[in-house]
């Protein structure tokens, strides 16, 4: 049973919508942010990465970076950008590809203790520092303002709902720079958030699709607010008792986090391809001799050789592309080993070109499909000496591995399009 319920939003006016709402702060590099923020200087890209507005190096988590995003936030409420719900609401938001492929989800808020407890289920592992950054970010902005995107496994009742809202007059309309369509809907009539309301309660879970850090820093910062409510009731609170006023808030407000959640149907994962620096000391014919051990390999090839199914990837090397096909003996059956990753990661990666550990290696490096393989071939002609093309997980491999409780490899999922940040905000 999922508690997701309806929040008192706030949002930017219409006419400001288009140039506030910006991409999640954790796709740009520092110096993409500040070119962003050149060209939209609305950008709630200045609030979620404000290094990028500070004119020199700063240490992380320096107090300066916090104080920063909460000064240009609460410029941004003074000064008429947002505007703020009376009530609470659950908000539709459909995002269209420049295809034509539309996904729909809902925007509400959702529980802390469900995440805690399981019910939110999680695929991918977390870095304590980087989730300091959003901690501090979320607790100094008093806010939360980055959505994170979960799915689950619907049964058709919230659709039903959306097809009736998504009828109407939507609240915002707009076509970001980069070909997306965003179009939101606020849903304002009784009937509509209580079927909304009880589908989730029926919903045994929910997953996390993109911003791992961001839920485990949106439930940590209300973990320590939750402390700091017991500490000033009187509770035993861990000795937590000097935080003062601004943490003694409505309890809803901080037991629960922004999220968009989309059914599972609506969903498609792209590929998340590798680059590697160096051959580990092999030549080509060293390489390719070391790779047949447990694949098959096709080429030499002109066409990029983009993997069209389970088990087969592409290599691009030396200005020629490949084609591996997994040998059946090397595929284990486990819902984690048996990933394409995994399966790259643990017969090529590792014992071929000595990455033992992607998270920390830096001669390997991370391409989101959205790029294309042309994005390969270019890393490969300019800083790379390797490049590999995979076939991207599906959502029910997602599924199976977050309900075994288990985690994927680094960098296994991209998904596109990414629901923008600054259009809805949680205060706490």
């Amino acid at each position: 049973m999922a508690d997701v319920i309806p929040f008192s939003c706030i949002r930017p006016r219409k006419d400001k919508v288009s140039e506030v709402a910006a991409l999640p702060y954790d796709v740009y590099s520092l110096e993409e942010a500040r070119a962003e923020i050149g060209r939209h200087p609305d950008s709630f890209l200045r609030i979620d990465l404000p290094e990028a507005t500070i004119g020199h190096p700063l240490l992380p988590h320096d107090d300066r970076i916090y104080e920063k995003a909460r000064s240009l936030l609460s410029d941004a409420f003074e000064d008429g950008t947002y505007v703020a719900d009376d009530t609470p609401h659950y908000f539709f938001y459909c995002l269209t590809a420049t295809d034509g492929r539309k996904q729909v989800g809902v925007v509400a808020c959702s529980s802390v203790d469900d995440y805690r407890e399981g019910v939110i289920k999680r695929h991918e592992k977390t870095k304590p520092a980087k989730e300091v950054d959003r901690i501090r970010h979320i607790d100094t902005c008093c806010a939360h303002t980055g959505p994170i995107f979960l799915a689950f496994r619907s049964d058709g009742t919230i659709e039903q709902v959306m097809e009736q809202a998504c009828a109407g007059t939507p609240l915002y309309d707009f076509v970001a720079d980069d070909g997306i369509r965003h179009t939101i809907w606020r849903v304002d009539d009784a009937q509509s958030t209580a079927t909304i309301r009880q589908a989730f309660e029926d919903t045994p879970a929910l997953y996390i699709a993109d911003g791992h850090h961001r839920a485990a820093s949106a439930v940590k910062a209300g973990l320590l607010r939750r402390e700091a409510r017991e500490c000033d009731s009187g509770g035993t609170a861990g000795g937590r008792c000097d935080s003062g006023g601004r943490h003694a808030v409505d309890a809803l407000a901080s037991d629960h986090f922004l999220s968009i959640i989309f059914p599972s149907s609506q969903l498609v994962i792209l590929d998340y391809n590798r680059v590697v620096k160096d051959l580990n000391g092999l030549s080509l014919e060293e390489l390719l001799g070391r790779i047949g051990e447990c694949f098959e390999v096709s080429g030499p090839q002109e066409a990029p050789a983009k993997p069209a199914s389970k088990g087969s990837f592409g290599m691009y090397v030396e200005g020629s592309w490949y084609r591996l096909d997994i040998k059946g003996a090397c595929v284990p059956d486990d819902p984690v080993a048996g990933l394409d990753v995994s399966v790259l990661q643990d017969r090529l990666l590792a014992p071929v070109l000595g990455i033992e550990d992607p998270r920390t290696d830096e001669r390997i490096d991370f391409v989101g499909g959205v790029r294309g393989l042309a994005e390969l071939e270019r890393r490969v002609e300019t800083d790379m000496a390797v490049a590999f093309a995979l076939f991207p997980p599906s959502i029910e491999e997602l599924f199976a591995v977050a309900d075994e409780g288990q985690l994927m490899p680094p960098k296994s999922t991209w998904f596109e399009p990414k629901p923008r940040s600054g259009i809805f905000i949680h205060r706490i």
